[in-house]
């Protein structure tokens, strides 16, 4: 037997409690990438070379979204999401609420982040052809099961 992948059998989803939510299996996605921030593991060395290994505790990191630029979930992201945690209506509280799950259906393996927020608002490009954009997100905890 064969293991297989395919970007076709990944879903990620996008949840904010005032926002609502929006999920796409690819479509008009380019990829997704997912990063932990925190190094997990420091090496202290002594003089006489002996090693002090500390486990270090965070589980905080960055998603990066490219989509196209036409696609409906960066309008979502822009239009619905961006521009509500941005605007005079949301309060301090709205700008990290947003989680993201992204599951792996072929080997039922999922990623959650919570405490999202954005690094910035994705560039906007405008050229003669259509182009692909990149969501940098932050994320306060990221899990993986």
């Amino acid at each position: 037997m064969y293991d297989v992948y395919s970007f076709n059998d990944v879903t990620c989803s996008f949840s904010h409690e005032n926002v609502g939510s929006k999920s796409t299996t690819g479509a008009g996605t380019g990829s997704i990438a997912v990063s932990q921030a925190t190094t997990k593991t420091e090496h202290n060395v002594s003089a006489d070379g002996r090693v002090m290994i500390s486990k270090v505790a965070g589980d905080n990191g960055t998603v990066a979204v490219n989509v196209q630029q036409t696609s409906e979930i960066h309008q979502w992201l822009q239009k619905s999401w961006y521009n509500y945690i941005n605007g005079s209506g949301s309060t301090t509280a709205d700008w990290a609420a947003m989680a993201i799950t992204i599951k792996d259906n072929n080997s039922d393996f999922t990623i959650t982040c919570t405490g999202v927020s954005p690094e910035k608002p994705a560039d906007i490009p405008y050229q003669a052809q259509g182009q692909m954009v990149t969501w940098n997100l932050m994320a306060a905890e990221i899990t993986r099961e």
